[in-house]
C-alpha cells in the first residue's frame, strides 16, 4: 500500500499562554501514505500541522524529513521556507489567495524572486498545464481567482503546492466548503498523486471520506496521540470512540408533518455575468419545519440561489414569496426583517469583517 517512511514529527508541544495545544505528539508519514488526522475541535490537529510548515515554533519536540537517499534529517522548526525547502507543502482551511489575480499569478507568488524581470510566465503556465493533465486537478487558469467558484479555488490552493515539486502535502479540512461530488472528485485526484508517490495528510471531520480515501487514521484528543488504527480495520464507532474517549451515542430522528410554505420561488430566473451566476425558471418551495437540501456540483446556480433568498441579487422574471406574500422588493433589508439568514459558504469573504470585533460583526 504505501513503503518508506518519510516523516516523523517526535515529541512535538505547543502551548499558547496555559493552554496546551499540543503534548508530547508523534506522528510518522510513509511515501505515497495517505493519513487522515483527526480529533475534536480544539484538539490540537491544525496547530500541529502549522508546525509541520513553520508558522508555529514548537515548545518541544524535533521534525525529521527523509531526504532522496532515506536519510532522515532536521527540519529546520518555525521557518516556512525550510519546510517548503524539504519538499513540504500545505493547503490552509482558509484559502490564501489573491482575488484579483489569476491563478497562474498566484501559484508563480513565491516561488520566484519578486525582482526577477523578464517573469517568466509562458514556462510557468507550461508547467501548471502539465501538473493539471498529471493530477486531473483542473481550474481556469487566466481568470481573477475572485471569479472562480470554491471548488476551483481549492484546487488553485493545490496546485500552488504541487507547483512547489512538494512530497509531502498537508490539507487542513479540504472538503469543508465541497459539495460531496467536488469531495469524492478531490480524493480520487489525490488518490492518484498517492500511487505516484506523494504523501498526504488531511484534516478531516467527514468520516465518510476519512473511511474512504484514507490508509491510516490518527486521532488527537486534548492535544494528545489518542490512537491510531488502519483504515481497513475502522469503523465510524471506532472513530468516534478514539475522539471523544467513550462510547457514543446514536439519535433516530422522528418523522413530523411538514407545516405552511414559508418560502417559495415561482419560475425565477436571475441574468448573471455567466451560467454559473444564473437561474432559469426555477421553482422551489421551503415548508416550516423542514430542512431542504440544495445539492449540485459547484458553478450550477447555488451561488446566485443564495444571493436571492439573501436579498443580495435581483430577479430578471418570475415571483418570490415569503408566507405566501409576494415581494415587491428584494434587497438585504428586506430579507432580513422578514427572519431570513444567511452563512455564506466563504465566509471570511462575505460573511465577515476581519478588521472588526465580534461584537462589531454582530450589529
Amino acid at each position: 500500500m504505501y513503503s518508506d517512511k518519510i516523516l516523523a514529527l517526535k515529541g512535538l508541544s505547543k502551548t499558547f499562554g496555559t493552554i496546551a495545544a499540543n503534548c508530547d505528539v508523534n506522528l510518522d508519514l510513509h511515501r505515497g501514505e495517505i493519513l487522515a488526522l483527526l480529533g475534536e475541535n480544539g484538539a490540537g490537529k491544525t496547530t500541529l500541522m502549522n508546525m509541520l510548515f513553520g508558522h508555529y515554533m514548537p515548545d518541544a519536540g524535533q521534525i525529521e524529513v527523509a531526504d532522496v537517499n532515506q536519510r532522515f534529517l532536521p527540519l529546520t522548526l518555525g521557518h516556512p521556507q525550510a519546510a517548503i525547502a524539504a519538499g513540504i507543502g500545505m493547503v490552509h482551511q482558509h484559502f490564501t489567495l489573491a482575488e484579483n489575480l489569476d491563478a497562474v499569478d498566484n501559484i508563480m507568488l513565491g516561488a520566484e524572486p519578486l525582482t526577477l524581470l523578464p517573469r517568466k510566465r509562458a514556462a510557468a503556465e507550461k508547467k501548471i498545464r502539465a501538473i493539471m493533465a498529471q493530477s486531473g486537478l483542473t481550474a481556469p487558469v487566466n481568470v481573477a481567482v475572485g471569479k472562480l467558484t470554491v471548488g476551483e479555488r481549492q484546487r488553485v490552493e493545490i496546485l500552488k503546492a504541487l507547483y512547489r515539486d512538494v512530497k509531502i502535502l498537508v490539507l487542513d479540512e479540504p472538503t469543508a466548503v465541497l459539495t460531496p461530488q467536488e469531495a469524492d472528485a478531490l480524493f480520487e485526484n489525490i488518490r492518484a498523486m498517492a500511487q505516484d508517490g506523494l504523501s498526504v495528510i488531511f484534516i478531516s471531520h467527514k468520516l465518510r471520506e476519512v473511511l474512504a480515501f484514507s490508509h491510516r487514521i490518527t486521532v488527537l484528543r486534548h492535544g494528545k496521540n489518542a490512537g491510531e488504527i488502519p483504515t481497513d480495520q475502522a469503523d465510524e464507532q471506532k472513530i468516534a470512540r478514539m475522539m471523544v474517549g467513550s462510547e457514543t451515542l446514536s439519535h433516530t430522528r422522528e418523522m413530523q408533518e411538514n407545516g405552511p410554505a414559508l418560502l417559495r420561488f415561482k419560475r425565477v430566473s436571475v441574468q448573471g455575468r455567466a451560467r454559473r451566476d444564473s437561474l432559469k425558471n426555477v421553482d422551489l418551495t421551503v415548508f416550516s419545519g423542514e430542512i431542504l437540501g440544495i445539492a449540485g456540483v459547484s458553478g450550477n446556480g447555488q451561488t446566485a440561489l443564495a444571493g436571492v433568498i439573501s436579498g443580495m441579487l435581483s430577479i430578471e422574471s418570475g415571483e418570490v414569496l415569503i408566507e405566501e406574500q409576494p415581494l415587491l422588493d428584494i434587497t438585504p433589508a428586506a430579507m432580513i426583517s422578514r427572519g431570513v439568514g444567511r452563512i455564506p459558504e466563504d465566509r471570511h469573504r462575505d460573511g465577515i469583517v476581519g478588521s472588526m470585533s465580534v461584537a462589531e460583526n454582530m450589529v
